[in-house]
C-alpha cells in the first residue's frame, strides 16, 4: 500500500477527533461561555450541518482542480476552522467556527476516497479506502479520549489548537506523499460530468443505502449510555471505557470490511447490513448483563463499520464516470444518517418502549438498507439486460444486412 494513504489517514484522524470531541467537552464549553448544555449541544449540530452543506458544494466547486490541490486546500480550511474555534470570543463565534470546521469534512473523505482507489490495483480498492478511514476509527480510540482529557485539564481551547496542529501535519503529509500525477491537470469529468452522475437512480439508491445502514447504527449508538447504565447496570464512570471498546470494534470492522470487499464487495455489503440487523435485534438480550453488554458494544462497532468501505465503493461504482461529487455526497449521507437515526431512536425511546428500543428501531433501518441496496443492484441488472438486448438486436441486424444485399 502506498505511503500516500498515510497522509489521508492523518487528515482523517484530525477530522474524526474534532467531529466527536465536542460531545465530551460540552460541560466545559457551556461553563466557560456561560450557556446551557443544551445550547452548547447546538455546536455539535453546527458541525454536522457544515458537513452536509459543504460535502456536495465544495466537491462541485473544486471539480476542475487537481485532487492533490483540493485535498490540501480542504485541510487548510479545516485548520482555519479549528483555530477560529480556539479563539472564539463567544458562543455565536464558536457556532460559526464549528460550521466552518465541518465544511471540508465530506469533500475531504469524498475526494480522498477517489485518490486512494486510484493509487492501488483494482483488487485493493476497498482496502485502500479502509486504510484512509482507519484514521477516523483510531480517532475514536486515541484522539477523542486524549483531546477530551486535554480539554478538561488545559481548557477546551487548547483542544482545538491541538487539532489545528494535527491539520498542519496532515497538510505537510499530503504535500510530501500524494503523487505528482494527482496534482497535474483537472479530473476529466469536470463539473458538468460530476453533476450528471447525480442524475442516476442507482447513485441515489446507493446514497439511500448509506442513510439507512448508518442510520441503523446511530439509532442505537446515540442512546448507548442510557442502555448501558439503565439496562446493563453500568456506572456512569464506566461509559468512557465502553465507548473506547466501540472504537476497537469499529477499527476491526473497518479493516475486515476493506479486505472482504476486495474479494466480494456485494456480499460484504449485504452480509454487513444483515450482521448489523442481527446484532441490534439481540440488544435487548445482550444488555441484561454487563459482560454481554460490553460484547454488544464491540459487535455493534464491528458490524457497522464492516459496511463502511463497501458503501463508499458502491456509490463510486454507480457514478464511475465522475465519482468525486457522488463520493463526497456519500459523506453528507453519513451525517444525515447520524441525525435521522438519532431522531428515530429517540421516537422509540419517547414512546415508552424501553431503554433498548432504539436498537430495535436500528435493526429495522438495517433491514431497510438491505432492501434499498437490493433495489440499486436490481436497477443495474435491468439496465444491463436491456443494453444487452439492444446490442444483440443491432448485431443481428448487421449480420442480416449483407444477406439482403446479396439477395
Amino acid at each position: 500500500m502506498p505511503l500516500a494513504l498515510l497522509a489521508l489517514a492523518v487528515g482523517a484522524f484530525g477530522i474524526g477527533t474534532t467531529e466527536f470531541v465536542m460531545m465530551g467537552l460540552l460541560p466545559e464549553v457551556a461553563a466557560d461561555l456561560d450557556i446551557s448544555i443544551p445550547a452548547a449541544g447546538h455546536l455539535v449540530s453546527a458541525y454536522a450541518l457544515g458537513v452536509v452543506i459543504g460535502a456536495p458544494l465544495l466537491a462541485a466547486a473544486t471539480a476542475r482542480m487537481s485532487r492533490r490541490t483540493v485535498l490540501i486546500a480542504l485541510m487548510a480550511l479545516f485548520v482555519a476552522g479549528n483555530a477560529l474555534s480556539a479563539l472564539a470570543p463567544g458562543d455565536g463565534a464558536l457556532l460559526a467556527a464549528r460550521f466552518l470546521s465541518g465544511l471540508p469534512h465530506g469533500a475531504f473523505f469524498g475526494v480522498g476516497a477517489v485518490v486512494a482507489t486510484s493509487l492501488v490495483a483494482p483488487e485493493r480498492r476497498a482496502r485502500s479506502v479502509s486504510l484512509m478511514f482507519l484514521g477516523l476509527t483510531v480517532a475514536n480510540i486515541v484522539g477523542v479520549p486524549a483531546a477530551t482529557l486535554m480539554g478538561q485539564h488545559l481548557g477546551w481551547r487548547a483542544t482545538f489548537l491541538a487539532v489545528s496542529a494535527i491539520g498542519l501535519a496532515a497538510i505537510a503529509s499530503l504535500a510530501l506523499l500524494i503523487p505528482a500525477e494527482q496534482g497535474e491537470g483537472a479530473p476529466a469529468a469536470g463539473l458538468r460530468g460530476e453533476l450528471a452522475a447525480l442524475r442516476s437512480v442507482p447513485v441515489w439508491l446507493a446514497l439511500g443505502t448509506t442513510v439507512a445502514g448508518f442510520g441503523a447504527l446511530f439509532a442505537a449508538y446515540s442512546y448507548i449510555t442510557p442502555m448501558l447504565t439503565g439496562a446493563a447496570g453500568y456506572a456512569d464512570t464506566s461509559v468512557t471505557l465502553l465507548l473506547a471498546l466501540f472504537g476497537v470494534g469499529a477499527t476491526a470492522g473497518n479493516l475486515l470490511g476493506g479486505r472482504l470487499a476486495d474479494h466480494a464487495m456485494r456480499a460484504t455489503l449485504f452480509g454487513g447490513l444483515a450482521s448489523l440487523a442481527a446484532v441490534l435485534g439481540l440488544f435487548p438480550l445482550l444488555m441484561r448483563t454487563q459482560g454481554t453488554a460490553a460484547l454488544a458494544v464491540v459487535l455493534l462497532g464491528t458490524a457497522a463499520f464492516v459496511t463502511g468501505s463497501p458503501l463508499q465503493l458502491m456509490v463510486m461504482e454507480k457514478a464511475s464516470a465522475a465519482p468525486s461529487l457522488a463520493s463526497s455526497a456519500n459523506q453528507a449521507a453519513f451525517n444525515l444518517a447520524n441525525a435521522g437515526g438519532a431522531w428515530i431512536g429517540g421516537l422509540a425511546l419517547a414512546a415508552g418502549y424501553g431503554a433498548t428500543s432504539p436498537a430495535l428501531a436500528g435493526a429495522a433501518l438495517a433491514v431497510l438498507g438491505i432492501g434499498v441496496a437490493g433495489a440499486a443492484y436490481g436497477v443495474d441488472r435491468r439496465r444491463g439486460a436491456l443494453t444487452g438486448s439492444r446490442e444483440r438486436l443491432v448485431a443481428g441486424s448487421s449480420r442480416r444486412e449483407p444477406e439482403a444485399v446479396r439477395g
